[in-house]
Formats: structure tokens, C-alpha cells, sequence
């Protein structure tokens, strides 16, 4: 069975015992963190939200917190001695997937 979750504004398709990069939640490590904007739950009979499936969950367990790859925007205007370099990196977490609770 499979689900396909909605967090951070974007939509990953999980599996029991799967582990996701997601943008950063609140907790800790080890703490469990639930999702309750599901969109789909596949498998057998499938579940098809509109837009989500009202009383489905699924849960998974806070693993670790780190950061994404540096990616820097540089704008430059030739002949105008004009420059900009801006660097970002991302807030991620690393979650397990434990169980999908359907309804």
C-alpha cells in the first residue's frame, strides 16, 4: 500500500518504511510526526481524495535534521559595475515512514 502526501507545498508518493527528504517540521529526533493532507491512498481498492481524504493519516518518525546543498544566485549588469551573489541553503528533515492509517 501507498500514499501520496502533501507537505511544504509539494506532494511525495510514501510506502511503509520508506524515508523522505521533506523541508523542515517541528520536532525533534525520534519524535513521531503525522500528516494528515493525504491526496491519495493506493493499493487493492484505491482512495481518491477531493482534495484529501477526510480521517486518513499517515505517520512517520522524525530521523535526523540537516541542510540542502548551497545554491547561489549571482545577477551581474555589464558595464555598470553592478553585482549581487546571494547564497541560500535549505532547513530539511529526514523522515521514516511507519504506517499509513486509511479511513
Amino acid at each position: 500500500m501507498y500514499a501520496v502526501i502533501k507537505t511544504g507545498g509539494k506532494q511525495y508518493r510514501v510506502a511503509a518504511d520508506d524515508v523522505i527528504t521533506i523541508e523542515k517540521v517541528a520536532g525533534e529526533a525520534g519524535s513521531n510526526v503525522e500528516f494528515a493532507e493525504v491526496l491519495l491512498i493506493g493499493g487493492d481498492n484505491p482512495k481518491i481524495g477531493s482534495p484529501f481524504i477526510s480521517g486518513a493519516k499517515v505517520v512517520g518518525e522524525f530521523v535526523e535534521a540537516t541542510r540542502g546543498p548551497k545554491v547561489i544566485s549571482f545577477k551581474k549588469r555589464r558595464r555598470k559595475n553592478s553585482r549581487r551573489k546571494r547564497g541560500h541553503r535549505q532547513d530539511l528533515v529526514k523522515v521514516r515512514i511507519t504506517s499509513i492509517v486509511g479511513a
